[in-house]
């Protein structure tokens, strides 16, 4: 049975690559970094099992990496907070001696957590001496960067629903001020409900990783739910 097959069987989905360095190519050696998410160790080594057996099956690369993930410490739950939760770290030369620490180094640069790192080199014939490290940790800085990019875009998104959910919510409750009661009674006896909160697509803010358009939106829906709340006290207190 051939690794990809052993993945497909699996209970477990594959694991999935978030991002990609552009190719360095020196003296017919090739460098390009990948990063994939990882909560734990295991997860981490998981992945790296996956890239070199199932991505780069049947070639010979070296594959390079680090890992950092934040997991709950033995016998804890999580819900006393930071100190329920330790940083695991470990790396893998990967045939290339003292090159995973140095991804190790970038990654805890760049702040990058439950993520793995992997720098593959395809050796072209030629020894490259300490340039080599300097190739593995531009591939590295970049898949780096990338991640943290990708995971503030995320956040910037859920960010944004949760403002939707509740700008849609002070919204239903400011026409309902501004209805009347007989309204609002209307719907009890009809057994009516407000209207369906309609989510708004972000998908072209999450497929571009545009940050600053996030940032904006935040900003918007931030400003419209205080001018909500504004109007919302403003009706109540009319009607005392």
């Amino acid at each position: 049975m051939s690794n990809l097959d052993t993945f497909v069987q699996s209970s477990r989905p594959a694991p999935s690559v978030v991002a990609t360095s552009q190719e360095i190519r020196d003296r017919g050696s090739i460098f390009v970094g990948s990063v994939y998410r990882a909560t734990s160790p295991e997860e981490a080594k998981a992945a790296l099992h996956y890239h070199k057996h199932v991505v780069h099956a049947g070639k010979d690369v070296y594959e390079i990496s680090a890992w950092r993930c934040m997991v709950l410490k033995p016998g804890r739950t999580g819900l006393s907070g930071p100190d329920d939760f330790e940083l695991r770290t470990g790396f893998d030369d990967g045939g290339e001696q003292w090159a995973g620490s140095k991804i190790l180094k970038i990654m805890q640069t760049e702040g990058v957590i439950d993520a793995i790192v992997i720098v593959s080199r395809w050796f072209g014939g030629t020894l490259l001496g300490p340039t080599r490290f300097r190739h593995v940790e531009t591939c590295a800085g970049e898949v780096c960067r990338k991640f943290n990019k990708v995971v503030e875009t995320e956040e910037s998104i859920q960010t944004l629903s949760t403002l939707d959910d509740l700008l849609a919510t002070l919204r239903e409750e400011l026409n309902a001020l501004r209805s009347g009661p007989s309204t609002s009674e209307a719907r009890t006896v009809t057994g009516g409900t407000p209207s369906m909160k309609k989510a708004h697509d972000y998908s072209a803010v999450r497929d571009t990783l545009d940050l600053s358009k996030a940032k904006r939106l935040i900003h918007a829906r931030e400003s419209a739910i205080q001018v909500v709340k504004s109007l919302i006290a403003k009706h109540k207190s009319e009607d005392k």
